[in-house]
């Protein structure tokens, strides 16, 4: 069966729920075992553990995807990213502070799942906003 953009999407769609709703338990659907993350190869869980641990500093994260692209099997995205931390991120003690800021997000797919993962935001501006 060959997979289209209309089924990338409802598959990517999920993704980017599964995200927002925190519910990490079930990234197996989304990404390999094995996974190029910015670069690196990466277990799934090494994957998720960065997850939870922005989710932890930052319980209302938000990844709500503005644009997204596909080209076989890549998927390019531009996203906008929001939260409040509440706990130290980044180097930075929570002040009540918000940020919101766009990221950029390229993957490649096989075999249903993600294989090469990166992203890419200003996290000068993002940093600027949690210290202003």
């Amino acid at each position: 069966m060959t997979t289209t953009n209309a089924d990338l999407r409802a598959w990517y769609d999920r993704y980017a729920a599964a995200l927002n709703a925190h519910e990490f338990d079930g990234m197996d659907e989304f990404i390999a075992d094995d996974v190029l993350a910015g670069g690196e190869h990466a277990r799934r869980d090494d994957v998720v553990g960065v997850l939870k641990g922005i989710v932890d500093a930052v319980p209302d994260i938000r990844w709500d995807v503005e644009e997204i692209l596909f080209d076989r099997d890549g998927i390019a995205v531009r996203a906008v990213n929001t939260g409040t931390p509440t706990k130290e991120w980044l180097g930075v003690a929570p002040t009540g502070n918000s940020f919101e800021i766009v990221e950029y997000a390229i993957y490649k797919v096989r075999d249903g799942r993600f294989v090469h993962m990166t992203n890419l935001h200003d996290s000068a501006e993002m940093l600027r906003q949690l210290t202003a």
